[in-house]
């Protein structure tokens, strides 16, 4: 198998595309995991060099039939069912308890909007689902719609299939694993599939988070947006647009989840830490809207 050398030209190169495209801001070690991964798209467009292929895709464009697979090669997916479960006890313990009780005082009404930004494999909005519906609000009267989206199209139609491998559905934890999948065996594998009526909730879409305009409606506020692990690969400018922007889609104090290894020091001052990368929309943003 041929083996292909990425200089560190070729490296600047790519980097500078790859921001411009992504977001992703990559340093100096990233060198070698750019060859490797980049690689493939050569074998398989049977191209000698990587000038060739920079070539092909220094203006490429979203309808450009090389863009996803450029795009898919870059981005990293690692996710896992109840990743960070403390955010899911949040939800729980203190989010449900809010939505109930602003119920009560006629502050709200029972529809429950949640984007997952960045959503991988669907590991993330799938335990989402599952913590709604151990919940108070898997009455039957509560409206719940999740978003979940990712700019790489290949782990987004793994997250609709719904289809895990038994390894991966162990932190779920085997009472929950029968209530809400159907197990299946494949050629002597055991698979589990999101029941139906779970994942009926999500709808899943390719969104580029440094797209100007996101397919969102221009009336929608979300309660909760999840964006874990995603800005670690922005660059700090990238990162303020972005919060700067999800700011505007929460509701009056809505909630921010970021990964264990971000922040929002220095970065936004939108929003209020309430615990354990868990932010909530300040009240000075919520009062200035509403004067």
């Amino acid at each position: 198998m041929q083996e292909y050398s990425l200089t560190s030209l070729e490296f600047e190169l790519f980097r500078k595309l790859i921001h411009k495209l992504t977001g992703i801001s990559l340093n100096d070690g990233k060198r070698q995991l750019v060859q490797s991964r980049l690689q493939k798209r050569l074998r398989h467009l049977n191209l000698a060099t990587f000038t060739e292929y920079y070539a092909l895709v220094e203006k490429i464009g979203p309808n450009d039939s090389e863009y996803r697979p450029f795009v898919n090669c870059i981005t990293t997916n690692k996710t896992d069912f109840f990743r960070e479960s403390h955010h899911f006890e949040f939800v729980s313990t203190v989010i449900i308890p809010e939505m109930i009780e602003d119920l009560r005082r006629g502050r709200r009404d029972k529809k429950v909007r949640i984007w997952h930004a960045g959503c991988s494999t669907g590991e993330e909005p799938y335990t989402l689902a599952i913590t709604l519906a151990e919940s108070a609000l898997a009455d039957g009267q509560w409206d719940i719609r999740q978003l979940a989206s990712d700019i790489d199209t290949d782990v987004l139609k793994a997250a609709q299939s719904g289809i895990y491998s038994e390894d991966k559905t162990e932190p779920i934890g085997s009472s929950l694993l029968r209530k809400y999948f159907l197990r299946r065996s494949t050629d002597g594998t055991c698979l589990y599939k999101v029941r139906p009526e779970l994942a009926e909730q999500i709808t899943f879409k390719c969104i580029n988070l440094l797209e100007e305009h996101w397919p969102i409606g221009p009336k929608v506020q979300f309660d909760m947006i999840f964006c874990r692990n995603v800005v670690i690969y922005f660059d700090k400018s990238t990162q303020r647009r972005l919060f700067a922007r999800f700011a505007d889609l929460l509701r009056p104090g809505g909630y921010l989840f970021i990964g264990h290894s971000e922040s929002l020091l220095g970065i936004s001052d939108s929003f209020d830490s309430v615990g354990q990368t868990i932010y909530q929309l300040a009240e000075s943003v919520s009062s200035s809207r509403a004067a």
